[in-house]
C-alpha cells in the first residue's frame, strides 16, 4: 500500500493545487544550472519562498512496486467507486453510492462559449500550418491521411502527419492524389503534405495492446518487462511530437512552424504541447472519448452501480481517466516539466483536462451507427466516415482474380495490423470454421501471419496490401470479419457488407456492440474466446438476409455523408480566427506580437518592417493564439467534467446537490483565446477575487481593489476580513427579507440558506484573502520573470518562413501593407488599443468574460442563453459574474435572466420534491 508521503506529485490529491507555483525538484527541474553556485541557490530560494512556490517530487518514469498500476479506489463519505483492469484489458468497474442520487438531470449540460470564434458565414479560414499527432496502427493514420487531403486541397493550408516510422511511405504516397493540383493562388499543392517521424514501432505497440488491450499495462506486463518498454516508448514519441511542431520538413528541409494542432487522445501530450505552445487544439478519434449520460466509456465494463443508469455512464469515463492518468501521469508530468516547463499535475489536475477545458472535437462515424449523445454540446461535432480515396487504377494479380471468379462471392477474414500470439492456431480455427459454415472465405496473412499450413480449396490466401475499397466493393465479398478497426468497420459498412467484430483491445468490442446493436452483425466474439463452432454461427448470421438488409440501410446512410467535408468545417469553426489573424493584413494569420504597438502580424507583414527599418526582430514575440490554464481550480462540478463530479461526489455528499437543484446558469466556458498584449496586462493586475456569495446568487458583494504590490495585498486582505465578519453577520437578516421580495416564499427559504452559507464563507474568505492576496503579486512576478519562455521553439523557424513569405510578396502588396502598418502605428492608434487591452483585462480580472470577445460586444452562445463564467481563484472562494441588463443593456437579456432565475427556481422545487420523496413525506 502507497501511503499519502510514498505518492509522487501525480497521484496526490492536491487541496492546494491552484494557489501557488508548483515546479519540480529541484534535481528534476531542468531550468536550474547544474553549476549553480550556493549563493545563487541562496537567492533563488528566497525568491521561491516570497512567491509561495512549491518544489515536488514528479514521481520517477518507471515501474514503482509499491503502486498497482491496474488498480484505481476512490473513497469518501459520499461515493466509494473503483476501477480495475483485467486480464482481456477491460477496465472494470465497481460504483457505490452511500446515499442515493437522482440521475443528473437531462439539461444537465449546457452550452460552451468559444472564445474568438469568428461566427460570419462564408468566412474563409487563411492558409495554416497544421500538425495533426496520431499514435495507432496504419487503420487509425488513413482516416486522418483523407482528411490532411481536404485541408490542403480546399484552403491551401500545409499539413504534417507526425505518427510512426512505418508509415511514412503511406503518408508520402498521398502526394500522388496532390499532383498537378492548384492550390487558392495558383500554387502547387504537393509540397503541402508532410510526414515527421515521432518514433515509436507500431508492431511493438499493437503487441503490447493485444496484451494490454486498454493502452494499459495488465497483470502480465508488470512481470515481464514490457510496462518499462512501452513507457520508454511513450516518453520518446512525446518528444517526437513536441519536436514536430518546429522542426524542418526531412525531405525538403523547409522550415515549420505550427499554427495549429490535431491529434487523437493516445497520443497523450497534445493538450501539453498545446498549452505550452499557445496553439489552437482540436482533438479527433473514431470512438468515444467525451463523457456521456448516453453509453459508457468504450473500455469500460460496469460490474456494480447503485447509481441511476446516466450517472453510471458519465462516471465510467471519470474512472478510465483516473485509472489512465494513474498509469501514465508521471511520464507525462516528467514531459511537462523537464521538456515543456510546466508545472506538474496532479490527481486534481490531471485526468480529463481535456474535458475540463472544453477542447473542441470532432468524432468521425456516422450518425447511422451512433447518433450524437444530446449532452455533447456545441464544441463536439460529428462528421461522418474519412475515406481515403483508392487506387483507381489497382489490379489484383490472376490466382487472386481466378479465386473470386470461381464461386459466389467469399466472406473476407482478416486482422490487419494485429499482431496474432498464435498464428497457426487462429489459422486452423478460421479454416475449421468457413468448412462448418460451408462458405468460401479470403484470409489476409496480416501482421499476424495466417496461413502457413496446408490451406482448403475453398480459402484463399491474401498476402501483401489489398485495397479494402477495392476488395469490398462490387459485390465482390459477401461479409467482412474483422478485428473492429475503425477504418475497416467503415469501409465494409459503406459497402453494405455484414460485419463480424472478433475484437482484440482498445475500441474493436464498441464498433462490434454497435454493428450488433444495428442488427448489421451478430455480437463480437473477443479474440481469446474465439472458436470454430462460435465463428461459424457467426458466418452464418452475417450471411442471412436479415443481416445483409440491415448492412445495406447503413451503407445508404454513410454514403449521404461527407465526412471530410464536415471534418474541415468542424475544425475551422472552433478556431479562435478573431485572434488569429494579422491586424495589418486580415487574410493572412499572425505568427508575432509587438507589444510596443500592439498589433498582431503576419510573417510577411513583420518581415516587410523589419526589412523598411520600421521594427526589429527583438521587438517581436511569438503570437500566442490560445492559452490553456491546465492547472485552474475547479469548484463547480458540470464546468469540471467528469472527475470533477466524481470527485465532489466522493469528497462530500451534499456538495453534489447543486448538480439536481441549482445547475449551472447559463453556459460554460472554454478556455480563452486572448491577444499576447492582454496577457501581459492580466499578468500585472489583480483586481480581487468574486467569491462564494456571488456563486450562491447574493447580490452584495464588495469588490477589493487592485492588488499589484505586496503592501496593496495587505491593505486589502485586512479589509476584506472585517467585511467579511459585517457582511456575513448583518445578512442573516438581509438575505432572506431581499429574497422575499424577488421569489416569495421559495425566495425567502434560499435567502436562508444564503446567510447561512455567508455567516460562515465571507469572514473564511476574507481570513483566505488576508493570507492570499499578498503572494498574489509575488507569485505572478515570480512566474513572469523566472517561467521559461516555452514557445521560443517556434522563434527561428517561423522568422525564417517570414523571410520566405515576404519574397513571394509583389511591389503593390508591399506598396499597401505598408500604407497600412503606417495608419495602424500613429501614436493616438497604439495609445488607442492600449487603452483598450487594459480596460478589457481590468474587465477580465472583475469576471466579465464578454472583455475577452474581439470586438468587446456580449456575443451570446448559439441557443441565445445568458454568458455566466464560473471561476475558481482559491480554494473555498468561487466568482460567477452574471451579465444582468445592468452590466450588459438590453431587454432581451432582462427576459434571458429572467428566465435563468426561473429554471433555477424549478430546479430547486424539483430536488425539494427529490427530498421530501426520500424523507416519505409525499403523496
Amino acid at each position: 500500500m502507497v501511503t499519502k508521503q510514498d505518492k509522487p506529485y501525480y497521484l496526490q490529491e492536491d487541496d492546494q493545487e491552484g494557489e501557488a507555483l508548483v515546479l519540480p525538484a529541484e534535481e528534476d527541474d531542468p531550468s536550474i544550472p547544474k553549476d549553480e553556485s550556493k549563493k545563487d541557490k541562496k537567492e533563488r530560494e528566497k525568491r521561491e519562498k516570497e512567491a509561495g512556490v512549491r518544489r515536488v517530487k514528479v514521481g520517477k518514469i518507471e515501474l514503482d512496486p509499491k503502486i498497482d498500476y491496474t488498480n484505481f479506489t476512490s473513497d469518501g463519505p459520499g461515493l466509494d467507486s473503483k476501477a480495475v483492469l483485467d486480464e482481456m484489458g477491460m477496465i472494470n468497474i465497481w460504483v457505490d453510492l452511500k446515499k442515493p442520487l437522482p440521475d443528473l438531470p437531462k439539461d444537465y449540460a449546457r452550452a460552451v462559449k468559444e472564445y474568438a470564434v469568428d461566427r460570419r458565414k462564408g468566412v474563409k479560414c487563411p492558409p495554416l500550418n497544421i500538425v495533426i499527432f496520431i499514435v495507432g496502427s496504419r487503420g487509425d493514420v488513413q482516416p486522418y491521411l483523407s482528411l490532411a487531403l481536404h485541408l490542403i486541397t480546399s484552403h491551401s493550408h500545409r499539413v504534417r502527419i507526425a505518427t510512426h516510422p512505418d508509415f511514412k511511405d503511406f503518408v508520402l504516397d498521398g502526394r500522388n492524389y496532390l499532383k498537378d493540383k492548384k492550390g487558392t493562388n495558383g500554387e502547387k499543392l504537393e509540397d503541402k503534405l508532410e510526414y515527421f517521424d515521432v518514433g515509436g514501432n507500431p508492431k511493438e505497440l499493437m503487441a503490447y495492446m493485444v496484451k494490454n488491450p486498454g493502452l494499459l499495462p495488465g497483470m502480465a506486463s508488470l512481470t515481464n518487462g514490457d510496462i518499462s518498454s512501452k513507457r520508454k516508448m511513450t516518453a520518446e514519441m512525446l518528444e517526437g511530437f513536441h519536436k514536430s511542431t518546429y522542426t524542418p520538413d526531412s525531405v525538403s528541409g523547409r522550415p515549420f512552424a505550427a499554427d495549429a494542432i490535431i491529434s487523437n487522445p493516445p497520443v497523450f501530450g497534445h493538450i501539453h504541447i498545446a498549452e505550452a505552445l499557445g496553439l489552437p487544439l482540436h482533438m479527433t478519434f473514431t470512438m468515444p472519448w467525451s463523457p456521456t449520460t448516453a453509453f459508457n466509456h468504450p473500455l469500460v465494463r460496469v460490474e456494480q452501480s447503485n447509481a441511476e443508469k446516466g450517472l453510471t455512464n458519465f462516471l465510467s469515463f471519470a474512472l478510465a481517466e483516473m485509472l489512465t492518468w494513474q498509469g501514465l501521469g508521471d511520464v507525462i508530468n516528467s514531459f511537462r516539466s523537464k521538456t515543456l516547463y510546466l508545472e506538474p499535475l496532479s490527481m486534481s489536475s490531471g485526468p480529463s483536462v481535456v474535458d475540463r477545458l472544453k477542447v473542441p472535437w470532432t468524432y468521425c462515424w456516422s450518425e447511422g451507427l451512433i447518433e450524437k449523445p444530446k449532452d455533447w454540446k456545441n464544441h463536439i461535432d460529428i462528421s461522418g466516415f474519412y475515406f481515403l480515396e483508392g487506387d483507381t487504377d489497382f489490379q489484383p494479380e490472376q490466382d487472386l482474380k481466378e479465386f473470386l471468379d470461381a464461386g459466389d462471392p467469399p466472406v473476407y477474414i482478416g486482422f490487419g495490423s494485429v499482431v496474432v500470439e498464435d498464428a497457426t492456431a487462429m489459422t486452423n480455427t478460421i479454416f475449421e470454421a468457413v468448412k462448418a459454415a460451408k462458405v468460401r472465405a479470403l484470409v489476409s496473412a496480416g501482421w499476424g501471419g495466417l496461413g502457413g499450413c496446408d490451406v482448403p480449396k475453398n480459402v484463399f490466401i491474401l498476402k501483401g496490401n489489398i485495397p479494402h475499397d477495392w476488395l469490398f466493393s462490387e459485390g465482390r465479398v459477401s461479409a467482412v470479419c474483422h478485428h473492429g478497426g475503425a477504418g475497416t468497420t467503415a469501409i465494409g459498412l459503406r459497402n453494405g457488407l455484414p460485419t463480424i467484430v472478433v475484437p482484440f483491445f482498445g475500441d474493436q468490442a464498441f464498433w462490434g456492440q454497435m454493428i450488433n446493436k444495428a442488427g448489421a452483425g451478430p455480437p463480437p466474439i473477443p479474440q481469446k474466446t474465439l472458436t470454430a463452432e462460435n465463428l461459424a454461427k457467426a458466418i452464418e448470421f452475417a450471411t442471412s438476409p436479415h443481416a445483409k438488409a440491415a448492412a445495406k440501410g447503413m451503407a445508404d446512410k454513410i454514403k449521404s455523408e461527407s465526412g471530410e467535408v464536415k471534418g474541415v468545417d468542424s475544425f475551422h469553426k472552433h478556431l479562435p480566427l478573431l485572434n488569429m489573424r494579422c491586424d495589418v493584413d486580415p487574410e493572412q494569420i499572425a505568427s508575432w506580437w509587438s507589444d510596443k504597438l500592439c498589433l498582431r502580424l503576419s510573417g510577411s507583414v513583420a518581415a516587410l518592417m523589419v526589412e523598411k527599418g520600421k521594427l526589429d526582430w527583438k521587438e517581436l514575440e511569438i503570437h500566442r493564439a490560445k492559452e490553456y490554464d491546465s492547472k485552474r481550480r475547479v469548484v463547480d462540478p458540470i464546468s469540471g467534467g467528469a472527475t470533477a463530479i466524481l470527485g465532489t461526489i466522493t469528497g462530500y455528499y451534499a456538495g453534489i446537490a447543486q448538480i439536481f437543484y441549482n445547475p449551472p446558469k447559463g453556459i460554460i466556458n472554454t478556455t480563452t483565446a486572448i491577444p499576447k498584449g492582454m496577457v501581459n496586462i492580466i499578468d500585472n493586475i489583480y483586481e480581487g477575487m468574486e467569491n462564494i456569495p456571488q456563486m450562491i446568487g447574493s447580490e452584495r458583494v464588495r469588490e477589493r481593489g487592485k492588488v499589484d504590490d505586496f503592501e496593496s495585498g495587505v491593505r486589502e486582505g485586512a479589509k476584506g476580513v472585517f467585511y467579511g465578519y459585517w457582511d456575513g453577520i448583518t445578512g442573516l437578516v438581509r438575505e432572506p427579507v431581499e429574497g422575499a421580495k424577488k421569489e416569495g416564499f421559495v425566495g425567502a427559504i434560499k435567502g436562508m440558506g444564503r446567510s447561512y452559507v455567508n455567516v460562515t464563507a465571507r469572514p473564511a474568505a476574507g481570513i483566505v484573502g488576508a493570507i492570499s492576496l499578498p503572494i498574489r503579486g509575488l507569485t505572478k512576478a515570480f512566474q513572469n520573470k523566472f517561467a521559461a519562455p516555452r514557445e521560443i521553439v517556434l522563434e527561428q523557424p517561423r522568422r525564417l518562413l517570414s523571410i520566405e513569405s515576404l519574397e513571394s510578396l509583389s511591389e503593390g502588396d508591399r506598396d499597401r501593407l505598408m500604407k497600412e502598418f503606417e495608419e495602424l502605428t500613429g501614436p493616438e492608434k497604439v495609445k488607442e488599443r492600449r487603452e483598450s487591452l487594459k480596460k478589457r483585462a481590468k474587465r477580465v480580472m472583475e469576471g466579465d468574460e464578454t472583455a475577452l470577445d474581439e470586438d468587446g460586444d456580449d456575443v451570446e452562445d448559439e441557443k441565445g442563453e445568458v454568458d455566466v463564467e464560473v471561476e475558481s481563484m482559491n480554494t473555498g472562494e468561487v466568482g460567477m459574474k452574471v451579465n444582468t441588463p445592468e452590466t450588459s443593456g438590453g431587454e432581451d437579456k432582462e427576459k434571458k435572466l429572467s428566465e435563468m432565475e426561473e429554471a433555477e427556481r424549478r430546479g430547486y422545487e424539483r430536488a425539494l420534491r427529490e427530498i421530501q420523496k426520500r424523507e416519505g413525506k409525499s403523496d
